[in-house]
């Protein structure tokens, strides 16, 4: 991995936890990704008007069919996810949610597109993986699981990891999508992120006027908050996208993890979760994980 791919990845874990945290405290329900996607196509209007206005007309079928399936995945990633962070802790969904994708688009990558990774490489992806497990709590989430004394906690704990997993086999499949668009078929990766999220707003549309009273009072609750998530997260996603087109989908997805460095630290003292000395140990174990990634 180059240095420059990995300084992407570093920069985009940064934010990407950054608005995780603004997405948990917003409290949203499926509306905030409604609400997301409005404000994206405003703030990035001008962006996406000057790099699409003679590329997309361009497209042909498969083009079209690689950004519809990628709003679509990107839909119920995110709809999924709020589901998440409404009946869980978000240091229990968003491990899970970030150590598993990554895990799974790695596998798909390696067995199916034809890239290959050294030893350190896998050593990498391993330490990613027990970093995921520690700040997810570790030995006490299993122990919470069995024992089940606290059953509103034990709850919470399944539900995060139901949520959580779940969350991550979509974002396996939309990085392995997206990834084939800039790196095999050559899209752009602002204009993958942008038409796409077009799309995702004609999906997402007839929530609003399901309950039109209901969908006007959330939005005056957290316009403010999506719009901070509109602003942030394309910015991520494409310093992603740019790093898959000069590194393998098997380095770029686990080094991605280094957002729960950024998590644990951050989130959890805002959020006030609780577990942070198992938390910082899991992040040092990512840390790791990531540094043996950019090595190998």
């Amino acid at each position: 991995m180059s240095l420059q791919a990995f300084a992407l990845i570093i920069l985009a874990g940064l934010i990407h936890s950054g608005w995780n945290i603004v997405a948990k405290k917003a409290g949203g329900d499926a509306r905030f990704s409604l609400y997301t996607s409005v404000w994206n196509a405003i703030i990035w209007l001008p962006l996406g008007w000057w790099l699409g206005k003679d590329v997309v007309p361009g497209w042909g079928w498969m083009e079209w069919a690689f950004v519809t399936a990628s709003a679509l995945l990107h839909v119920a990633y995110f709809v999924v996810l709020l589901r998440g962070y409404r009946v869980a802790d978000l240091t229990v969904v968003y491990p899970l949610a970030r150590g598993s994708g990554p895990l799974m688009s790695s596998l798909v990558a390696v067995l199916f597109l034809g890239e290959s990774i050294s030893t350190l490489g896998a050593a990498g992806i391993a330490g990613v993986v027990i970093g995921v497990f520690l700040i997810a709590g570790g030995p006490r989430m299993i122990i919470a699981i069995r024992e089940g004394k606290d059953d509103e906690a034990r709850q919470r704990v399944l539900s995060g990891l139901y949520y959580g997993l779940l969350t991550g086999m979509f974002i396996a499949s939309y990085t392995v999508v997206d990834s084939y668009a800039v790196k095999v078929l050559l899209m752009s990766p602002i204009l993958v992120d942008y038409v796409g999220n077009l799309i995702r707003l004609v999906i997402l549309a007839p929530l609003a006027v399901r309950d039109w009273p209901e969908t006007k009072r959330l939005w005056r609750l957290q316009w403010r908050y999506a719009a901070i998530v509109a602003f942030f997260s394309p910015i991520a996603y494409v310093l992603v996208l740019y790093a898959v087109q000069s590194a393998p989908i098997s380095h770029v997805a686990p080094a991605r993890e280094v957002s729960m460095l950024f998590a644990a630290l951050i989130g959890g003292k805002l959020l006030g979760e609780g577990d942070r000395g198992l938390r910082i140990a899991g992040a040092i174990m990512i840390a790791l994980g990531v540094t043996a990634l950019g090595l190998g």
